[in-house]
């Protein structure tokens, strides 16, 4: 009888993992659909064998141009940044113990903006390119994410900093984003207040978020850093697992928690202030993908980690071929689109009940 329970737990176990271990196999298959069919759609459709011929180089012109120059670094950056963004507040949430946590509301984003408007308006980094419609733009994209990175790293510093000194919970780190989100939305408001026209409409330009603004560089910049802080958060997975059975516990399986608290934090704000100050603000994607992810994968960070990753790809690559196709060829703001999308999902999971329990 006994080795019949063992054996019923044992199965039991395997259909457990098996269950994880299909949900990621779907998510991949689904970015990976997503993706191709995001390449061929648009203002110039694209068959899927002219892609593939442009890929390699061989096909027309116009197809090489289109899906080289135009759609696939989109869609690159897309992943990247999904998958930095998703990750870095997956870990986020776990190591503060607090369901909201995210790059905009630790007040992450707000500081690259903040950063943004500085560079546009007193650094030359907006002006007027001609009389088209999106005439208004960024003109030195690359002194806008510098300056851009500076300040949402510095709220970073500011976070840590009075962790490190009060010895402050969790609760109190996330207070002190909602203050510094609160600071810096109020001084860039300060600054558009002060600049010009063709300054404030190239500093809203920015915080719309667009994902066709990164260079090639840019995307290198952000896969290296989304693909390291994912490893690394990989490799500290049972350390977020011992958290969720709470601190003391974790204490006691041996996990040194101020310094998976202090590195986690560190690492996922590096990551979100290198994705956003390259593609502006986007917000809920760090905040919805993880718990999406959890009613599917529950808490356990082996599996957690990456189909948190896989589905904040996904996400944003929706909402990026969403903003292109529906009033094509306009291009609609992707952050907007994210928020469109991510707010409702929000209340409802509010609605349902947000589980940070394991399943």
């Amino acid at each position: 009888m006994e080795m019949v329970k063992k054996a019923d737990c044992g199965t039991d176990y395997d259909q457990y993992i098996h269950k994880k271990i299909l949900t990621i196999i779907v998510l991949v298959i689904l970015t990976v659909v997503t993706a191709l069919f995001a390449v061929t759609a648009g203002s110039a459709d694209i068959p899927v064998t002219e892609v593939l011929k442009a890929l390699v180089g061989i096909g027309v012109e116009k197809s090489v141009l289109v899906t080289l120059n135009i759609r696939l670094p989109r869609i690159l950056m897309a992943l990247v940044s999904g998958v930095g963004l998703a990750s870095a507040g997956c870990v986020m949430q776990s190591i503060l113990k607090n369901p909201l946590a995210s790059s905009s509301t630790l007040g992450i984003s707000q500081g690259a903006s903040f950063g943004a408007a500085i560079a546009i308006t007193f650094l030359g980094g907006g002006t007027v390119m001609g009389n088209t419609a999106d005439a208004v733009t960024v003109s030195n994209p690359y002194l806008t994410s510098l300056c851009a990175f500076i300040t949402s790293m510095f709220v970073t510093l500011v976070i840590l900093g009075l962790s490190k000194m009060r010895n402050a919970s969790p609760e109190t780190m996330i207070l002190a984003g909602v203050a510094l989100s609160s600071l810096f939305a109020g001084a860039t408001a300060l600054i558009q207040y002060f600049s010009s026209d063709v300054q404030m409409a190239a500093i809203v330009f920015w915080t719309f978020g667009d994902l066709g603004r990164a260079s090639l560089e840019n995307i290198q910049v952000a896969g290296i850093v989304s693909l390291a802080a994912l490893i690394y958060f990989m490799l500290n997975r049972w350390n977020y697992n011992a958290l969720e059975c709470g601190e003391h516990t974790a204490i006691g399986l041996g996990v040194n928690v101020s310094r998976v608290r202090l590195v986690g934090m560190t690492v996922s704000s590096l990551t979100a202030a290198t994705i956003v100050s390259f593609v502006g603000i986007i917000n809920f994607i760090g905040l919805i993908a993880p718990h999406i992810m959890r009613r599917f994968v529950g808490n356990d960070y082996r599996y957690l980690l990456p189909a948190s990753a896989l589905m904040g790809a996904l996400m944003l690559l929706v909402s990026d071929t969403f903003a292109r196709l529906i009033i094509s060829p306009v291009i609609l703001p992707i952050g907007a689109i994210t928020s469109f999308l991510g707010a409702p999902l929000f209340l409802y999971l509010i609605f349902k009940g947000v589980n940070h329990a394991g399943n």
